[in-house]
């Protein structure tokens, strides 16, 4: 959310190495070779994680760089139920671990994305607003984003490890309803694991945020789906998945 402050800064969360591959060429032909005034902010990690090879089809690379692509798309294709996983950074491989969940044990099919900069997504999805307005006259431009998730269906659920504020910043670009899960709250001394779980980022908490958005919540609101996605099942998913529903919010403890 800093980063968004800082016009000349190109805010990077890649979660594979071809992702920091692509960024880093293409970082040091603007600055070296174009000289334009900008400088980056990657965040990496050094978990030891295995790095698959970049997608074949086309435009992945651009997306990297515009902050969005579609990393894999589920293989169900008959599946009653279907939703879109954002993931960014280290978070990716719990979002990976929840599609196989969702998929295996629950028939949900399950498209994942890979969000490798909100600030970029951001800044052209607000650039086109702010033009769309001053030039009411002529053709609206469409966001990146937009153009991006047309035609995706089910609700859309974005995970990582910044506050939840992140992703919700790109909310009205997305083409349905949006969960945002992240770090809110104050900084740990813990192992990995134990930390996605305290924050609730790690998969089973994607996995329930996701089933959640598919029943729609007790306020009334629209639901995406409702065939197959209940209370009881809901209650028996936080059972199987072993989370305690009396534990404190993150956010506050």
């Amino acid at each position: 959310m800093l980063a968004l402050t800082v016009p000349n800064l190109m805010a990077y969360d890649p979660a594979f190495a071809y992702e920091i591959a692509i960024i880093i060429q293409d970082g040091i032909k603007r600055m070296y070779v174009d000289g334009e005034s900008i400088f980056y902010y990657l965040t990496v990690t050094n978990e030891p994680l295995p790095m698959p090879e970049m997608p074949s089809q086309p435009g992945v690379r651009e997306g990297i760089l515009k902050g969005l692509y579609r990393y894999r798309a589920s293989e169900k294709k008959n599946a009653k139920l279907r939703v879109q996983l954002l993931g960014s950074g280290t978070i990716m491989f719990e979002v990976l671990k929840a599609q196989a969940i969702l998929e295996k044990d629950y028939g949900v099919a399950v498209d994942v994305w890979s969000v490798t900069s909100y600030k970029e997504l951001y800044r052209e999805a607000n650039d086109c607003a702010r033009w769309n307005m001053l030039h009411p006259t002529q053709e609206a431009k469409v966001p990146y984003v937009t153009q991006s998730l047309k035609g995706a269906s089910g609700p859309f659920i974005a995970a990582s490890d910044y506050m939840k504020v992140l992703p919700e910043c790109i909310a009205r670009w997305i083409p349905g309803k949006l969960v945002a899960l992240g770090t809110d709250g104050f900084g740990r001394s813990e192992n990995r694991a134990s930390l996605r779980d305290f924050f609730e980022v790690d998969a089973k908490h994607i996995v329930l945020a996701t089933l959640h958005a598919l029943a729609g919540d007790k306020s009334g609101e629209k639901k995406d789906s409702t065939e197959g996605v209940s209370a009881k099942l809901l209650e028996k998913a936080v059972r199987d998945l072993g989370i305690d529903p009396e534990k404190r919010n993150p956010a506050r403890s």
